[in-house]
This record gives structure tokens, sequence and C-alpha cells, in this order.
């Protein structure tokens, strides 16, 4: 089975190499639906300006809205996890987001858990404003977050909780190859992405980084710092390697692998410290509409 997948995902990072085309761009719809990459947001909010000849002129008003897809196969852990999404932005400005996710985690005996999580991101700065090119895009924003796992019940867990987030995001042109950064810090009660349940609330942090080596590809590396939600519960560190291609102006493919910490910590003895699912490939597929 492990065999398949970096079949897989050797074929898809192939395919980005060998071809070209028009470029679409960021963000994607995350996991949880934000205006992001896979697993933390950007700064800047989803949605492409309309293109029609109509007489009702909507730029500037709401964006066209985009939707996304992800696939997470966590192969050390056997479990499967698929979200969709969908987002758009009010006044270039304000973005509001909703993702589905459903994830079957077996081996944990929970075949079934459904998440639903809604988004709001505000752009407080643009970016390279004041006429400068060195100034990030900034944003916060917030996310509703619910589950129906069983283990919410078997750690004495809540159902719901909320992520607070303030997140700077550039792109540096200056470079000989383009380079896009983002930062941020995380205020969450999630237990495991939120999925597992809810807790009490601690600060974390966040970042990405892409090289854009072509108009149409982008190569980086995702991190996030876990969350410590009390009651000597922590979650491990997150990260991925991805690679993205934007294989026309509104339809992006990614490839990736992520690791999310020791799958056996569910196992040994109770321990709730450094919590994770494994690692294993992501797939996605973006549309812009």
């Amino acid at each position: 089975m492990k065999e398949k997948y970096v079949k897989l995902a050797a074929l898809a990072v192939t395919i980005v190499v060998a071809v070209a085309t028009s470029f679409a761009g960021v963000p994607l719809n995350n996991l949880q639906g934000t205006g992001g990459i896979a697993f933390n947001p950007l700064a800047y909010t989803a949605g492409k300006a309309w293109e029609y000849d109509g007489t009702t002129n909507l730029n500037g008003i709401v964006s066209s809205p985009q939707i996304g897809g992800w696939y997470v196969h966590l192969d050390d852990a056997d479990i499967d996890w698929f979200a969709v999404s969908a987002s758009l932005t009010l006044l270039d400005r304000l973005e509001f987001s909703y993702g589905y996710g459903f994830v079957n985690a077996k081996k944990y005996g929970d075949k079934s858990i459904d998440s639903n999580n809604i988004g709001a991101k505000l752009k407080i700065l643009d970016e390279n404003a004041f006429d400068t090119a060195w100034v990030p895009a900034i944003a916060a924003g917030v996310v509703y977050k619910r589950t129906n796992s069983k283990t919410v019940k078997a750690l004495g867990l809540d159902n719901d909780g909320f992520d607070y987030y303030l997140v700077a995001s550039k792109l540096i042109t200056q470079t000989p190859i383009p380079v896009l950064v983002s930062a941020g810090v995380l205020y969450s009660d999630e237990v495991v992405n939120g999925v597992v349940g809810h807790n009490h609330y601690g600060v974390s942090c966040f970042g990405n980084i892409d090289i854009i080596p072509a108009e149409n590809i982008a190569i980086g590396f995702e991190y996030k710092k876990g969350v410590d939600a009390g009651d000597h519960i922590t979650n491990h560190d997150y990260y991925d390697g991805h690679v993205a291609w934007f294989a026309t102006e509104r339809l992006t493919l990614v490839a990736a692998y992520a690791y999310t910490g020791d799958k056996d910590k569910f196992y040994s003895g109770g321990s709730t410290r450094d919590l994770g699912v494994g690692g294993g490939f992501v797939l996605s597929m973006q549309y812009q509409f």
C-alpha cells in the first residue's frame, strides 16, 4: 500500500515539473476552508475578481468563489481524511469560508468523524502598502470548529472551539527566484487539529516558505507548532513539504507529504503528550471561479 502512494506522489511531482501552463495562485482553501496552504492560513484573501461582460460589476463588492478538496492518507495510522470547502471575499477585505471534513480512523475505533469549520478573515493591511516593496499583507481571523469524534468523550474534551490567528505574508520578488514567506501566531484549544476535540486554550505559531521557480510551480515547506491544550494534553508539531502546480488560470493541483507526530501516543497507556497520527501523502485540487 505504501509503495502505491510513493508512486502516486512521484507521478504528481513529475507532472508538475514537466508541464508549463498559465498561473492560478494562492491562497488555496486549506483543510479547514480558510485561505492558506494545507494547515496554515495566509494573509491573502480568497477569490478572484469577476470576469464577464454583464452590466453589473461585482468587483470590489464580492469576489468570485473558490472551492477546494483534500485527500490525506496517514499511512502510519491507517487514517483517511477527506475535506471539501468553499470561500469568497467581500469588499476585497473580509473573507468567509466553510469547510467540511470526514475522517475514517478505524484503527482508533472511530470510522466516521465529521468536522465542520466556519471561518472569517479580515485583511488589515495590503501587501506593499504605502507605495513600498517590503510591507507584508497582514490579516486576522477566526475559525469555529466542531467535531463529533468519539474520542471527545473518552478524553473528557469539548466538541467545539475556536481558532484565533494573526498572520503576515509577503511575496519577495527581488530575489533571483520569487519567494513567498508567511508567519503567524495562533490561539487555539484544538486537540489534533480539532478533529479529536477541544480543551483549554494555548498559544502557538506557524509558518510557510515557498519558492516559485516557474510561473506555474511552487515548492514549499509548512510548519505548525503543536498547541498545549492543558491538562497534560499537547499536540505534536505538524510539518509538510509540498509541490503545487497552477495548472490553468483557475485550477491548482497539490501533492505533499505531511507528518503530524507519533501515532502510537494514543496507544501508549493513555498518554496525551505530543499527540499525533503519523505521516502520509496528501493530494489536493483547488478551483477559483
